[in-house]
């Protein structure tokens, strides 16, 4: 833990990483098993760095899109992976915008799920309310907050929650964690932070 509170993971590849504000990736840490997930995203099929994702989170993804799609519900991603560097720009930005008030939206550099590889911004095809307030109303939005935990994502900073999580409601924001303890999470009603307090055996921390 260094001197700020901070703490380093000793694991950063862990699936069940509990990463926040208080829990950091060793510098510049980058996932080795980074793929590009077969979905489609609001900015096209270009191959770049948001568009990545980690093997067993992008097949657990293409699989969640797969089912929606049978259900008439229209999937398409927003932002995934995203290195320490780019989190360092968007970050600065927020922070030359918003000032102190970006902590509340935006993570520190080395404190963002989407470094992990396995967290995704999630909208539908028409981009409506991409990595905006809103997203819930839509047939989309409600469907994932439904449905998400059986391909091993969770809605990871819920409503009514933010002195908790440590950040506003992101309802475009899952992170995958597996599907069994997906499910748990779910079933709980709980963060990810007070299931991990009640139930820390195998989240790493």
């Amino acid at each position: 833990m260094n001197k700020t509170g901070v703490k380093t993971l000793k694991d950063p590849s862990s699936i069940t990483a509990l990463v926040n504000k208080h829990n950091k990736f060793p510098d510049k840490y980058t996932p080795n098993d980074l793929v590009y997930p077969d979905v489609p995203f609001v900015f096209g099929s270009e191959k770049v760095e948001r568009s990545m994702l980690r093997k067993e989170a992008a097949q657990h993804l293409e699989t969640m899109f797969a089912e929606a799609e049978k259900e008439n519900i229209h999937l398409s991603g927003v932002s995934a992976f995203r290195s320490y560097e780019t989190q360092i720009a968007i970050f600065d930005g927020y922070v030359q915008q918003d000032g102190k008030a970006a902590l509340t939206y935006s993570a520190l550099p080395g404190t963002s799920e989407h470094q992990s590889g396995l967290a995704i911004d999630i909208s539908n095809a028409a981009g409506e309310f991409a990595a905006e307030q809103g997203f819930e109303t839509t047939a989309e939005g409600k469907w994932l907050a439904a449905n998400s935990y059986k391909y091993g994502y969770i809605l990871r900073f819920p409503d009514g929650k933010e002195a908790i999580t440590g950040y506003e409601y992101e309802s475009w924001h899952f992170r995958y964690i597996g599907v069994d303890l997906a499910k748990k999470v779910f079933d709980s009603n709980l963060t990810y932070e007070e299931y991990a307090d009640k139930h820390p055996e195998g989240i790493l921390q």
